[in-house]
């Protein structure tokens, strides 16, 4: 599992991205907090976060990198609502993390084949796969 800084680091990337378009909707604070709660970090902790950014990092290992995409496309997802300045920053953190362009590509399009575009987990690892092959 991450360090602590590392969660912490995980949280604050999700939180810049679900502010991207300058609000913070209730879905998403409860979705966010929600990942909070599973990361182990309390209440107190992350709402500072909300306030005062930690340093971003990209996570180690490529699983972790992909639970991190995986992580941003639900929370783009979560108040059913999307903003080409929310795709067009999640493509920019995918790259940033290293993952290759056509399996973000792929991954953004395959989603609206879903219901509430929650691409099953499993969906997006067999993308990556196909990606590495």
């Amino acid at each position: 599992m991450s360090s602590y800084k590392e969660k912490l680091s995980i949280l604050s990337e999700m939180i810049a991205f679900a502010k991207a378009d300058h609000a913070l909707k209730d879905a998403e604070y409860n979705f966010l907090f929600g990942v909070a709660v599973i990361l182990g970090i309390d209440k107190d902790i992350f709402d500072s976060l909300l306030d005062k950014q930690e340093k971003i990092t990209v996570p180690k290992t490529q699983a972790d990198r992909i639970l991190q995409f995986h992580r941003l496309v639900l929370l783009m997802n979560v108040d059913q609502e999307q903003h080409q300045i929310e795709i067009g920053k999640l493509h920019n953190i995918g790259l940033g993390m290293g993952l290759p362009p056509s399996a973000i590509e792929q991954v953004l399009t395959v989603m609206h084949d879903y219901p509430d575009k929650i691409i099953p987990p499993e969906v997006l690892i067999n993308i990556f796969k196909a990606h590495y092959n």
